[in-house]
């Protein structure tokens, strides 16, 4: 049995989702003090719409180092189920059996295949495994396969797990850590005080040494107080989630995938409006269109929930990590990529925090890529 936390603790992580959990996790098992204060579900959580995939294939065109760090999580990830197996006594159903990307048009697979060739082209000496596949490939790899589908490409780098159990296995294993999580609990300014940091808010105030910012969309308004920066905003996606049916799909899609527990998930949407998070007809139709020329089955199983989240994305799409030059206890993590990047945060970046010194692998993660002159 745990004592209670002390109302100081070494660390406050802001934000309570999966990056958050994450990053708490990981400050407690390496021995950190921790507290979590989570808004709670009024947030805009991106954690509650994310699609659950470990994704390795087409990560990282434009910014190699992104391509190695999600290769390095995904390499990661078999160490973190079985730590919240352990930890938490839950089972989030994690499987690497290789992903698709399925293509409806000769030009739609021709752009896969060139983004994929660019993509090896730019990045480090790593292995990073992929196939091109024709559509009797495809067919004979996928059962059930529509006829609309011209090919695809694959990696057995690519997994997927169950979100739910991740969120709720990262807050179980946490707990049982000692971490005192905090809901209801948005935190209205942070203030750096004598060398550590009063985050403060109508609940009250708490004095911490370390504070490190996983509060997604929040660390825009909240990393300026701490000498940071966070220039993301919200990308709406939404979401399909079919009645449970017999199991047929045994690798992840980027556009849908079969869950563990048998319901089948689409979702592939990309939408610039703001913090609106109504779930719109059209999109869904399109979606839903997809996906049944992709497997015709589809068609004849109900849909039992649709909802729509708002991704976390920087200017480029990439992570942002930082530590603050002028407050260097205060830290900030941001991603649309939680799920897949979950093992880099529990494994390598918060034990990185605790020390006070960020990686030399996030190095070209910092905001202060965004700071590039126009005529450079």
């Amino acid at each position: 049995m745990h004592s209670a936390i002390p109302s100081e603790p070494d660390a406050v992580v802001v934000g309570g989702g999966v990056v958050g959990g994450a990053i708490a996790l990981g400050l407690a098992r390496s021995g950190a003090r921790v507290a979590v204060l989570d808004e709670g579900d009024v947030a805009f959580r991106a954690s509650r719409g994310n699609f659950a995939l470990v994704w390795v294939q087409s990560k990282g065109l434009g910014m190699p180092d992104y391509a190695l760090w999600s290769r390095r999580s995904a390499d990661d990830w078999h160490q973190l189920a079985a730590i919240l197996a352990e930890e938490a006594d839950i089972d989030v159903a994690y499987s690497q059996p290789g992903g698709f990307m399925l293509c409806l048009s000769q030009d739609e697979l021709d752009q896969r295949v060139d983004a994929m060739r660019r993509l090896h082209n730019s990045r480090a000496p790593t292995n990073f495994p992929y196939e091109v596949l024709d559509h009797d490939e495809a067919a004979r790899r996928l059962p059930g396969l529509g006829k609309d589908v011209v090919g695809g490409l694959y990696s057995p780098l690519d997994g997927h797990a169950n979100s739910l159990k991740l969120f709720r296995a990262l807050r179980e294993a946490a707990a049982r850590r000692g971490v005192d999580y905090r809901p209801n609990s948005p935190v209205e300014r942070i203030v750096p005080h004598d060398g550590g940091f009063a985050v403060a808010a109508p609940w009250g105030e708490i004095r911490t040494a370390r504070v490190v910012l996983c509060a997604g969309l929040d660390n825009a308004r909240l990393a300026p107080m701490v000498g940071l920066e966070a220039p993301v905003k919200p990308s709406k996606g939404q979401v399909i989630v079919t009645e449970k049916t017999e199991p047929f799909l045994h690798n992840p899609m980027a556009t849908l995938r079969q869950t563990d527990e048998g319901g089948v998930m689409i979702g592939d949407s990309q939408e610039d409006l703001g913090f609106d998070t109504v779930v719109r007809q059209p999109v869904l139709s399109v979606m839903a269109e997809r996906a049944v020329r992709m497997f015709p089955r589809l068609g004849g199983l109900n849909v039992v929930r649709t909802w729509s989240a708002l991704r976390v994305m920087s200017p480029d799409g990439f992570p942002i990590y930082d530590q603050s030059q002028t407050s260097p206890g205060a830290f900030i993590v941001t991603c649309h990529s939680g799920v897949t990047l979950a093992a880099n945060h529990a494994l390598t970046l918060a034990p990185a925090i605790l020390s006070g010194t960020l990686p030399e692998a996030v190095a070209s993660f910092s905001a202060r890529r965004f700071h590039v002159p126009a005529h450079a």
